[in-house]
């Protein structure tokens, strides 16, 4: 069986305001068909990541390619496929829903028919209020409009960031439920940004986490959330020799270091074979600290 296309492909991704770096080497891949949970707390640098891929800012350092192609050089091209909301979606508030995604559709530069529009209208739910002003709608109604403007033009890939932000429960049911049709019925691959846990663990299939721009985690929500795999700390006393050790015998368990902590994902019953590992080639444990679910590990992370 042929492996999945890689729809979106980041690598080493650095952006610097000044000297803030709001962005510090950030990886990861996005396969076709996934819903792709982008996951961090606030001020993670989720936003301008996805402001980068949309070429809406210039990366400092790092590669983009999406659809295979490298981001700046076929920029255009690139774009036309792509649906977005960034943040929350803005409209024209004194024209109707209709009018609206008409003049996007214009914007998009691709021969939009009416019905489409139409049709749009009535997967998000929006039929029979099409023709009301936007100014009248509530926010989730508007969060609704803004998935349809992404369909307009048919993209291959649509980019949602922190779509749920601000919604009432049955809001956040409702855009849920449309982002898993618009995988399911409509073959979409979806980048869905968001800094609530069980938001992605409920409609996403891979993830990957972010924390003061770094990433820290990637890989699929099911192994990540698995009772019986672990995320396991060692605190060492030499975290590079440590770190060349794990990557060149047990790459696959590697996940992350830090100053004197790596961190593994493997199971409760390997613990004691890694540390003896590390004991073996003289390398000082201090500490073993293991999580059982992924949530733990996040919640830890946004309340540093």
């Amino acid at each position: 069986m042929q492996d999945p296309q890689k729809i979106i492909e980041v690598k080493h991704l650095v952006k610097n305001y000044g000297k803030f770096r709001a962005v510090d080497n950030v990886s990861f891949d996005v396969y076709q068909g996934d819903v792709f949970g982008f996951l961090g707390p606030n001020g993670a640098g989720k936003s301008t990541t996805i402001r980068t891929m949309l070429s809406l800012i210039s990366a400092t350092s790092g590669e983009i390619k999406i659809f295979g192609k490298e981001l700046n050089a076929n920029r255009r091209e690139i774009l036309s496929e792509i649906g977005c909301i960034v943040e929350k979606p803005d409209f024209y508030k004194y024209l109707s829903a209709q009018k609206n995604l008409e003049i996007f559709a214009r914007i998009s530069g691709k021969n939009v028919p009416k019905s489409k529009i139409i049709e749009v209208l009535e997967f998000v739910g929006l039929k029979g209020r099409e023709k009301d002003k936007v100014l009248g709608y509530s926010h989730g109604m508007r969060q609704r409009l803004g998935i349809a403007q992404t369909l307009i033009h048919d993209p291959k890939l649509i980019i949602l960031d922190e779509p749920t932000t601000g919604l009432d429960p049955q809001g956040i049911i409702d855009i849920r439920n449309l982002i898993l049709q618009l995988k399911n019925e409509r073959n979409k691959t979806i980048l869905l940004s968001s800094h609530i846990l069980s938001e992605i663990e409920l409609i996403a299939n891979r993830m990957v986490i972010i924390s003061k721009g770094k990433t820290l985690v990637q890989g699929n929500v099911k192994e990540l959330l698995d009772e019986e795999v672990l995320l396991v700390s060692f605190t060492v006393d030499n975290i590079e020799q440590a770190k060349s050790l794990i990557t060149n015998k047990f790459p696959q368990a590697f996940q992350s270091a830090s100053e004197n902590q790596i961190l593994l994902h493997i199971s409760k019953d390997e613990i004691p074979k890694y540390n003896k590992m590390f004991i073996d080639e003289n390398i000082q444990v201090f500490g073993i600290e293991s999580k059982r679910k992924l949530e733990d590990y996040f919640l830890k992370l946004i309340n540093n």
